[in-house]
C-alpha cells in the first residue's frame, strides 16, 4: 500500500494532548454537520470518515436510494474539498475520467497538443455506481488510487492534494453490473455497507426530505485541515497488542490446510490498511491510541473484499463475514 496522500513516514512525532482535543472538537462538529442531511447512517459516516483519516479510499455498497450518493456530497462541502462526480455507465471511457489532449492550432498555424483535465483531477471523486461500467474503465482509476497521478500519452500528471475516491456500488446480484477486478477492490481502504434505515429514521427521512426548504451543509474543515488530521493518524501510538491482533487477522484469512475453504485472502496492504483505521477510529472518538475494541469493529469493512471463498464453501451459505467473525471472536 502506498504512503497515501502525504508522506508521513518521517513524522514521528508524538500526539500532545492539545492537537488531541482540537482534532476532537473538529470531528465532532464535522460528524454533526454531516448527520444534519443524513439521517440514520451513523456508522455509515463514521466509516467513511474513517476512510478520509486514514488517507484511503471507500467503497460503498447498497441496493439504490440508501443516501450514498448524498452522504458523498456532503463530505465535501462539510470537509470543504474540491468534489467531482462521475456517472458510470456501460458506455464510459477511461478518458472520460482521466481527460485527453486535443489537437490544437495556433494563430501562425502551428499545431500542438493540450491535455484537458477530466474530472479525476479532484479532491474528493465520486465514482457513483462504479460496477456499472466495463473492467477496462473501471481500472482507469488504479493508477490515481494508488500513485495519485495518472499517465496520459506517456505523461504523468499529478493529482491534487489531498485525493480520495468514494465509490458506490450496487449489489453485483442487479442486473447490468460487472464485478471490480481483485486489484481495484484492494485499493479501497474499506467496503462500507450501507443498509436500510429503520421505522424511526425512514419517518424522519419523509418529515424532514419532503418539506419547502432542506437544510444546506455547512464547511466545517478544508484540504489543509483535512491533511494535518491524516498526519496526526500516523502518529499515534499502536500498542503491540493491537498489532499482533492485526496480524493474526490478516494471516489467518489466507489459504492453507486449515482454511480449505479460501480461495485467496488479504495481502500485506490489508494488514496496513486496518492498522491506519484503527487509529483512524480511535482518532474519531477522542481516543489517544487504538484498542482491540478497533481492530474488532474494523476487521470486517477492512477484509471482506480482500478474499474469496471456494465455490463449495458459497454453496453451503458461508461468507467471507463469517470466518472474519470467528477469527475476531478468537
Amino acid at each position: 500500500m502506498a504512503a497515501g496522500n502525504e508522506d508521513m513516514s518521517s513524522v514521528r512525532a508524538p500526539v500532545a494532548p492539545v492537537e488531541l482535543d482540537r482534532a476532537s472538537e473538529d470531528l465532532e462538529r464535522v460528524r454533526a454537520e454531516i448527520a444534519r442531511t443524513v439521517f440514520g447512517q451513523q456508522r455509515v459516516i463514521d466509516e467513511t470518515l474513517i476512510t478520509l483519516l486514514a488517507g484511503g479510499h471507500a467503497l460503498l455498497v447498497g441496493v439504490p436510494g440508501l443516501a450514498k450518493t448524498r452522504l458523498v456530497e456532503t463530505l465535501g462541502r462539510v470537509l470543504g474539498l474540491d468534489a467531482a462526480r462521475i456517472q458510470f455507465t456501460p458506455d464510459l471511457l477511461p478518458a472520460d475520467i482521466l481527460g485527453s489532449e486535443v489537437l490544437e492550432e495556433a494563430e501562425d498555424g502551428r499545431r500542438h497538443f493540450r491535455f484537458i483535465e477530466g474530472p479525476v483531477f479532484s479532491q474528493l471523486l465520486m465514482a457513483d455506481e462504479i460496477n456499472r461500467a466495463s473492467p477496462r474503465t473501471q481500472s482507469a482509476l488504479l493508477q490515481a488510487m494508488q500513485e495519485y497521478e495518472v499517465a496520459v500519452a506517456g505523461v504523468r500528471h499529478p493529482l491534487p492534494r489531498p485525493f480520495h475516491v468514494l465509490a458506490t456500488q450496487n449489489p453485483i446480484e442487479q442486473e447490468g453490473t460487472y464485478p471490480l477486478p481483485e486489484a481495484q477492490l484492494d485499493r479501497f481502504l474499506l467496503e462500507i455497507l450501507v443498509d436500510y434505515p429503520d421505522r424511526a429514521t425512514e419517518r424522519e427521512i419523509l418529515l424532514r426530505t419532503t418539506g419547502p426548504q432542506e437544510d444546506e451543509p455547512r464547511r466545517i474543515l478544508d484540504g489543509h485541515r483535512l491533511i494535518a488530521l491524516q498526519h496526526l493518524v500516523r502518529r499515534m501510538p499502536t500498542g503491540e497488542t493491537v498489532v499482533e491482533a492485526i496480524l493474526d487477522l490478516v494471516r489467518g484469512l489466507r489459504p492453507g490446510e486449515d482454511r480449505p475453504e479460501i480461495l485467496w485472502g488479504p495481502g500485506p496492504r490489508a494488514g496496513q490498511a486496518l492498522m491506519l483505521g484503527v487509529r483512524a477510529r480511535a482518532l474519531l472518538q477522542g481516543r489517544p491510541a487504538p484498542s482491540l475494541e478497533d481492530v474488532a469493529a474494523l476487521a470486517a469493512p477492512a477484509l471482506r473484499h480482500r478474499m474469496a471463498l471456494h465455490y463449495g464453501a458459497i454453496a453451503e451459505g458461508l461468507r467471507a463475514e463469517d470466518l472474519i467473525a470467528r477469527l475476531v471472536a478468537s
